[in-house]
């Protein structure tokens, strides 16, 4: 059993008729309920919960305050490696991009580390395109070797692997991977992924089963905002997370929301349009779906909408974001897209300070979650 399975008993085209179909009679009734379900789930993705969305705001906002207090963990990614063999019709890492390519080195990542270090982050998100040969499992076994002394917490955003191979990083002690499907939609996923090894959708797609299978302690999801319709995108995510928990409940999981930005290449442009209502509408659903999952916005956004959807729903926040390997000690010409937020990391928490949340420079201590439970 995989959640491919699970996924092919559904049809994209009836759920997203679906979702369109609800009423605002089926919006009020998901809002009344301590526990939706799937079904409510639609509802509250639906055009017709847009006139509740400050009810909506409002109880996102009470219920994230109950599970997570006002605290946001802040984290950084780290751009290891630009090299990629695929074919993302949407990413300035794509293998058809005529870019230069570089992989860091140990003294390349030390430089970044001493950069980096000059901020309190103790958690750091480890980046690669995915270009298995040049920035494999034995090279990020040695970087996360590398990286411990410096940093309590490295997770990763990387090329699938196999279960074997998380189960070597976990032993290094790999603490998340974020995984974005991209799309649900298998019937138009090809069109953005023609070549490459993430142009298979199945085995992406049952990446967080061998995560689960490893025993690594947490799973990010997430699709691409503005390749397909983010509602119905938001539904099959809320699908995998729900069959996720129920098979592998020892590990925590995450959601996040990057929507297209502007990179280097041939510029392509949103399939489908999202503005920050939009956005919005779906941070709130997830969390009245979920109490407990953890919801990150990056710096994609713009600091204005960053700074007003914190108290919604968040629990993380990227700052002071560099997206090209050597970014932070000065190599800025080899970035995967452009940042909307540019404020330093002390302003981002200044920003949260001011508004009564305490900035937590690492991940979820295991003993805060269990805390937060009693």
């Amino acid at each position: 059993m995989s959640f491919y399975k699970e996924l092919r008993r559904y049809n994209w085209e009836e759920v997203r008729r679906s979702i369109y179909r609800k009423t605002p009679a089926e919006v009020e009734r998901a809002l009344g309920k301590d526990w939706p379900d799937l079904e409510d789930f639609k509802a509250l993705l639906a055009p017709a919960a847009d006139a509740f969305l400050e009810p909506m705001a409002q109880q996102s906002a009470a219920l994230t305050r109950r599970r997570f207090g006002r605290t946001m963990q802040l984290y950084l990614p780290l751009y290891l490696s630009n090299f990629c063999e695929n074919r993302c019709v949407y990413c300035g890492f794509s293998g058809s991009n005529p870019i230069r390519r570089k992989v860091l080195n140990e003294e390349e990542i030390l430089a970044e580390v001493r950069t980096i270090k000059q901020e309190p982050f103790r958690h750091l998100l480890l980046v690669t395109g995915e270009a298995p040969q040049k920035a494999g499992t034995a090279y990020l076994e040695q970087v996360l070797r590398l990286l411990q002394p410096a940093f309590s917490q490295l997770s990763l955003e990387v090329q699938p692997l196999d279960t074997s191979d998380y189960a070597r990083l976990a032993e290094a002690r790999l603490h998340a991977v974020y995984v974005y499907q991209e799309t649900y939609n298998e019937a138009t996923y090809p069109q953005y992924h023609p070549f490459g090894r993430k142009a298979n959708f199945r085995y992406r797609l049952e990446t967080p089963d061998r995560l689960g299978a490893a025993g690594i302690r947490k799973v990010g999801l997430g699709t691409l905002i503005g390749l397909e319709d983010w509602r119905t995108e938001a539904w099959f995510t809320a699908l995998h997370l729900q069959y996720l928990r129920r098979r592998y409940w020892q590990s925590r999981y995450s959601l996040s929301f990057p929507r297209l930005r502007p990179f280097a290449g041939e510029g392509f442009q949103p399939r489908v349009l999202t503005n920050e209502r939009d956005l919005t509408q779906l941070i709130c659903a997830y969390r009245l779906f979920d109490a407990d999952v953890e919801l990150s916005l990056s710096t994609r956004e713009r600091p204005a909408y960053r700074d007003g959807v914190v108290p919604l729903g968040i629990t993380a926040l990227s700052a002071g974001s560099k997206t090209g390997p050597g970014a932070y000690s000065g190599n800025h010409e080899l970035e995967q897209f452009a940042v909307n937020d540019e404020r330093s990391p002390r302003e981002v928490a200044e920003m949260l300070r001011r508004q009564g949340f305490e900035p937590v420079w690492k991940d979820w201590e295991p003993c805060l979650q269990q805390a937060a439970t009693i």
